[in-house]
């Protein structure tokens, strides 16, 4: 009765539904669903692929990173060794008497990694925690097979009271393979201004005793005898290890 009412108004809006009318809506939104949901399933690849894709594509951001890492860290490494070079420090060479009274100077520790230490056997508590420090390294070294031995010394800025004896007797307390080394005033100074280490001995009390005041540094030098690295008092064992680790693994001789 309405589209009667309506008249001939209504017919072109009619038309606009002929498929509606000739086929039941219901068919017919069935059929548009069946379609679309075929196109949807032929889109990209499957859930499986894209998360292969992924972790693919993130373990080559991983690997990538890494790389570059190590590649920062050899560059770095490289420029500190170069200026530790040209700074020229220890490429002196030295003259002293070890514990047992026998000559040493630098081209004994040829072919050697040595960790060098100057201080005194009279010291109260810097030198005695340094060099528990310094074997505490050697040791965690000696435990790994794969690594060469490390050599360390001690040498004495206090000539006047650290003689070969009283050498002797200090480094029993620490490492069976500790070297310690003394000399002259004169043979003493010489070494010491080639590692550009400090000391100065302070006022003496009604006992004749005194504090020397020095350097504090434990000095890594590689087997070409140069000068390759140092720790002060802030650095644990357990980063000089890892330190001297990638030294050791770095390493290439410039001497002929």
């Amino acid at each position: 009765t309405m589209l009667l009412a309506l008249g001939p108004k209504a017919w072109p809006k009619l038309s606009q539904f002929k498929p509606l009318l000739r086929i039941s809506g219901g068919e017919t939104l069935h059929r548009n669903s069946r379609h679309w949901a075929g196109q949807g399933q032929r889109q990209g690849p499957g859930l499986r692929t894209r998360l292969l894709i992924t972790a693919l594509f993130g373990a080559g951001l991983g690997w990538a990173w890494l790389a570059a890492r190590a590649e920062k860290e050899q560059w770095r490494q490289q420029q500190r060794t170069e200026a530790l070079r040209q700074a020229a420090v220890g490429q002196g060479d030295f003259s002293l008497l070890d514990h047992k009274g026998q000559p040493r100077c630098k081209a004994d520790f040829r072919g050697q990694w040595v960790l060098m230490y100057f201080g005194f056997t009279h010291c109260p508590d810097i030198c005695p925690d340094e060099l528990e420090k310094l074997v505490q390294v050697v040791r965690k070294l000696e435990a790994e097979p794969d690594l060469p031995l490390v050599q360390p010394v001690f040498i004495t800025v206090d000539p006047e009271r650290d003689d070969v004896a009283a050498m002797a007797r200090y480094v029993q307390e620490f490492h069976p393979r500790l070297l310690g080394l003394t000399g002259s005033t004169e043979q003493v100074a010489h070494a010491s201004r080639n590692y550009r280490v400090y000391y100065s001995a302070g006022p003496k009390d009604e006992d004749q005793d005194y504090i020397v005041d020095h350097s504090i540094a434990i000095y890594l030098l590689n087997p070409d005898g140069l000068f390759t690295d140092y720790y002060g008092r802030s650095r644990s064992a357990e980063q000089i290890v890892e330190s001297i680790r990638r030294h050791i693994a770095a390493f290439h001789s410039v001497l002929p």
